[in-house]
């Protein structure tokens, strides 16, 4: 990575793997000017992962998880970073389960229904209306 203030080679002095939200932390010195800065990187998802519908491979979009969950906690007034969280654990809890990076549909709607219905049993319910197995 190149620095962000003088465009140098930077290395890595510092590195931390996130296990909750799925990112390393990563701090950061430049050879050419020294300023230290810090990094979080994050999985491109739509990269590494593809989703798999009854007949056809898409990619896979966090996106469009995270509106799902949202969808089913518009009754909450945190609505917002709950859904953010939420939508974090389903991803810990999802990759482990793909298979040469493909996952499928039912396996992340009844792990995203499970999530829920720990968290909130009325949200678990929209959801499972809206996305069937």
């Amino acid at each position: 990575m190149v620095c962000l203030y003088c465009s140098g080679e930077t290395q890595v002095v510092n590195s931390r793997p996130q296990k909750r939200t799925n990112q390393v932390w990563r701090r950061r010195k430049c050879s050419r000017c020294h300023a230290i800065f810090t990094t979080n990187e994050l999985v491109d998802t739509s990269q590494a992962l593809s989703l798999r519908r009854k007949t056809h491979l898409e990619p896979f979009s966090r996106d469009t998880l995270l509106l799902s969950i949202y969808d089913s906690l518009r009754h909450r007034p945190t609505a917002t970073t709950d859904a953010t969280g939420l939508t974090s654990t389903v991803l810990t809890l999802v990759f482990p389960l793909a298979t040469q990076a493909v996952l499928e549909r039912d396996v992340l709607v009844e792990v995203t229904g499970q999530v829920l219905a720990r968290f909130d049993k009325v949200a678990s319910t929209h959801y499972q209306a809206f996305h069937t197995v």
